[in-house]
C-alpha cells in the first residue's frame, strides 16, 4: 500500500517518530529509577502498546472498562482503570479480575471504597484499590492532607478489597510553557503523592505504589524520590499541544491526518480539504496557548509544515485551509485539487478517537493497518 491509495481521510503514524518518542520516555524513567506504566488511552491500539511494553514499559494504564478487556484479551494482564470506581460498573471490574486480570481500581471518595469493598466481599474476591490524589486542583482526587484520605483508606483495608496506593495526574501541566515551571510543577506532583503515601503509612496502612504521570511532567521530572511508577500517555505521537507547552518540537509529531484538497474559494484565499472536526475532531486546546494551530497544521508529506497556513475552520465534513496573514488569492495554483497533505492534531487522543484504524507508515511504501479500539 502506497499513500495515494489510502482513502482519505486518513490518520496516520509515522513509526520511526513513534519509536524515538517510546524510546526518549523509557530511557528517562530508567535514568530516573522507576517503572513506567504507559496511558494506551492515546493509541488504544495493540500494535503501539506492544511497542511500549517492548521497550521497557511494565503494566498499561486504561480509561475505559471496554479497553481494559480488549487489551486483557490482547494478553496485557496488569491493567490500572485510572478514572474513579462506581458500583454500576464492578460487575464488569469483577468479570475481569475472575478471568485473570490483574485489575487495579482507583476511588476518591468514601462511598465509592465502601462500595468496592462491600461487592468484593460479597463475591468473594479481593479488588485492588489506589486512592487518587489531587495535587494541583485540576480535576478529581482527594488533597494530600485531608483527613478523609485516612478514612477512604481504612474503607479499603479489609474484606473485599485491598489498599494498593496512591496516584495523581498533574494535568494543568498542559497549561505551562517553560522548563521551569513545568519541572516545579513535577516537583509539586512528586510531592503531593509521596505526602499522601506516607500519610497513610503513619496511620498504620499499607500503600506500596506512589504513581504519578503526565507526558509534560514526565518529561520535566528532575528526581522521583519516594514515587513507585510514572504513567503518561499523549507523548507516544505527542501533538500540538505538547509543542506549545515546549516539550515536543514539530519533527517529534507522529500522528497526523492525511487529507485531500477538494475545492477552494479563491477570493477567501481557502484551500477546502475532506477533513473537518470529524477527521480532526472539535478539540481547539491550541486557542489559549502562546501559538494557536486552528484546527491543526498542514504539512507536506515528509511531516514540514506549510508555513504561513493553518486549518482555519472546519465543518463536519469540510476543512478550511487558509494562510494566517493575508488571504492567499493564488491558493488553487499552489494548493490544486487532488494536492494530498498530513494535517498535525491539536489534541491526539481526540483526532486518533474519530478513527476504527491506523495507517503505520515506515516508509513511502511501507504503510500497515493497524485496528484501534473505541467505546465505553
Amino acid at each position: 500500500m502506497t499513500l495515494d491509495q489510502i482513502e482519505t481521510p486518513a490518520a496516520l503514524i509515522d513509526r520511526p517518530r513513534m519509536m524515538r518518542n517510546i524510546e526518549r520516555m523509557q530511557a528517562h524513567m530508567d535514568a530516573l529509577g522507576v517503572a513506567f506504566r504507559p496511558h494506551v488511552k492515546t493509541s488504544k491500539c495493540v500494535h503501539v502498546a506492544r511497542a511500549q511494553r517492548d521497550a521497557g514499559a511494565r503494566g498499561i494504564t486504561v480509561s475505559t472498562l471496554k479497553e481494559a478487556e480488549q487489551f486483557f484479551a490482547a494478553g496485557f494482564g496488569d491493567i490500572l482503570y485510572a478514572v474513579g470506581m462506581v458500583a454500576s460498573k464492578l460487575p464488569r471490574a469483577l468479570a475481569l479480575k475472575q478471568a485473570g486480570c490483574d485489575l487495579k481500581l482507583i476511588v476518591d471518595n468514601l462511598e465509592s471504597a465502601q462500595a468496592v469493598a462491600e461487592f468484593g466481599g460479597l463475591h468473594g474476591e479481593t479488588f485492588e484499590v489506589w486512592i487518587e490524589i489531587d495535587t494541583d486542583g485540576h480535576r478529581s482526587g482527594v488533597k494530600p492532607d485531608e483527613p478523609r484520605l485516612i478514612d477512604i483508606g481504612r474503607a479499603l483495608n479489609g474484606n473485599g478489597a485491598r489498599l494498593g496506593g496512591v496516584l495523581t495526574h498533574a494535568g494543568s501541566s498542559y497549561e505551562l510553557n517553560t522548563p521551569d515551571a513545568l519541572a516545579a510543577l513535577a516537583e509539586q506532583e512528586r510531592a503531593g503523592c509521596v505526602h499522601a503515601a506516607e500519610r497513610l503509612r503513619n496511620a498504620g496502612l499499607p500503600c506500596d505504589v506512589v504513581s504519578v504521570g503526565s507526558t509534560p511532567t514526565a518529561l520535566a521530572a528532575r528526581h522521583l524520590e519516594g514515587v513507585t511508577e510514572v504513567r503518561a500517555g499523549v507523548y507516544v505521537f505527542f501533538d500540538l499541544v505538547m509543542r506549545n507547552v515546549g516539550v515536543c518540537d514539530t519533527t517529534n509529531l507522529a500522528l497526523s491526518v492525511l487529507t485531500t484538497v477538494i475545492g477552494h474559494q479563491a477570493d477567501k484565499g481557502w484551500a477546502i480539504l475532506d477533513a473537518g472536526w470529524m477527521a480532526m475532531s472539535r478539540d481547539r486546546g491550541t486557542a489559549k496557548q502562546t501559538h494557536d494551530y486552528g484546527y491543526g497544521q498542514p504539512c507536506t508529506f515528509d511531516g514540514s509544515p506549510l508555513e504561513g497556513y493553518t486549518l482555519t475552520g472546519a465543518n463536519q465534513e469540510h476543512g478550511i485551509l487558509a494562510n494566517t496573514g493575508d488571504p492567499d488569492t493564488d491558493i488553487a495554483a499552489h494548493l490544486p485539487v487532488g494536492t494530498r497533505l498530513l494535517i498535525l492534531p491539536n489534541h491526539a487522543c481526540a483526532t486518533g478517537a474519530q478513527y476504527p484504524a491506523y495507517h503505520a507508515r515506515s516508509g513511502e511504501d511501507e504503510i500497515e493497518v493497524w485496528n484501534r479500539f473505541y467505546g465505553w
